[in-house]
């Protein structure tokens, strides 16, 4: 590849592609890029269009407006970018989204875990137990 910030920018998207694969959903890959009606770097982030970011010069707010429209396009709910942190790993990347769409995925979250707890208590309960052991 001819272009280092591209070339740099696809190593970043395959890292962040092979850590989902690894940590959360076997079926993640980078998407193709589709112009005007783009719906993010990466497909298979749980209800979310990612955007992957690898820049020296960091732009947040960019990102945001980006990822969001791009959730649009691609019918998520959410939009996110994952931007690599400087001289770190994959893991040590930034998932970074505005406060409106945090409160929106965090009150999806409580909801779903409240039906949960209606639902089958015991189910909920070992859940928890679970995660808060890996934390």
């Amino acid at each position: 590849m001819s272009n280092p910030s591209k070339a740099k920018g696809t190593a970043w998207e395959s890292l962040v592609v092979n850590y989902l694969r690894l940590m959360h959903n076997p079926a993640a890959r980078r998407n193709v890029q589709m112009g005007a009606k783009d719906i993010g770097d990466i497909d298979g982030y749980y209800l979310h269009a990612l955007e992957a970011k690898a820049e020296r010069t960091i732009t947040l707010a960019d990102y945001i407006v980006q990822a969001n429209r791009e959730a649009v396009h691609a019918g998520q709910p959410f939009g996110c970018a994952v931007v690599k942190r400087r001289m770190k790993g994959v893991a040590d990347g930034y998932v970074v989204r505005d406060l409106a769409t945090d409160v929106r995925l965090v009150n999806r979250l409580k909801i779903m875990e409240e039906a949960l707890q209606d639902a089958d208590f015991g189910r909920w309960s070992d859940i928890d137990e679970e995660l808060r052991e890996a934390a």
